[in-house]
């Protein structure tokens, strides 16, 4: 999702005359850099936005939203250490900064964090207002996922299809999550979900959701798919721990 959509890359930056109002217009001027550091940056022009966000912050070296831009700058060049820095003070500024909040628990994903990805991301899904809630659950079950809860990731992931019943990842986990605890037709029911949502984004499949197909159908009998998954996956990924998985299934099944 663009950081700011229908952004004027040449939106002109509030001023005044004549020494009035001029908390109105600093702030005015602000919200315009950042817009313009924001537009900068979903162009891929990280020098404009760069410059951008230093103009907001020399009115306002405390602005939450500016070192927010800044830190997405730093990791977009992958300056992760000074992106977590940045996003740590967007927040220490603004502990409602969600967008700041949701960004950092992504870049503590990708570094294996994953304990305080999920700490950070229970606060932001707390944030009814914020747009990008069904997400923030969708990658709080992942998180918990990590590092071994698989109950309140099972719970995230349902709160994320509550908000967006198209989030197939949420979906697909919540299924073989169900499928581990022996809730078979709550699992097949998920994972019908998951079928329906990529069949009509026409998505290829992972080879995480083949296993899981060829393991749920196989609880109700159902040759056909069982079969269809089971050769999509021997075609296709057979360097995967997945196609291990089913080769040790068909192993331990009886002849």
């Amino acid at each position: 999702m663009p950081l700011c959509l229908g952004l004027m890359l040449n939106a002109c930056v509030t001023t005044t005359t004549g020494g009035f109002n001029t908390v109105a217009s600093d702030a005015q001027a602000i919200e315009d850099y950042i817009n313009l550091a924001a537009g900068y940056f979903d162009a891929g022009n990280m020098a404009g936005a760069r410059r951008n966000v230093n103009n907001a912050l020399r009115l306002d070296s405390r602005n939450s939203a500016a070192y927010t831009v800044l830190a997405m700058v730093f990791q977009r060049e992958g300056d992760l250490e000074i992106a977590a820095e940045n996003f740590r003070r967007a927040i220490n500024y603004d502990s409602g900064n969600s967008r700041a909040r949701n960004n950092y628990a992504a870049l503590l994903f990708s570094l294996q964090d994953y304990r305080e990805a999920y700490a950070q991301l229970e606060q932001v899904v707390t944030d009814t207002a914020y747009e990008g809630r069904a997400t923030a659950f969708e990658n709080l079950g992942r998180s918990a996922l990590m590092i071994d809860k698989k109950k309140e990731a099972a719970v995230a992931f349902q709160r994320a299809l509550q908000l967006n019943s198209n989030l197939y990842l949420s979906s697909l986990e919540l299924a073989r999550i169900l499928y581990d605890e022996g809730s078979l037709q709550a699992a097949r029911m998920a994972f019908n979900q998951y079928l329906t949502t990529v069949g009509f984004y026409k998505l290829p499949h992972s080879p995480k959701a083949l296993l899981a197909g060829i393991q749920i159908e196989s609880e109700f009998q159902n040759q056909k798919m069982v079969k269809d998954f089971s050769l999509l996956l021997t075609t296709l990924y057979q360097d995967s721990p997945e196609y291990q998985a089913y080769q040790a299934m068909q192993n331990d099944s009886p002849n």
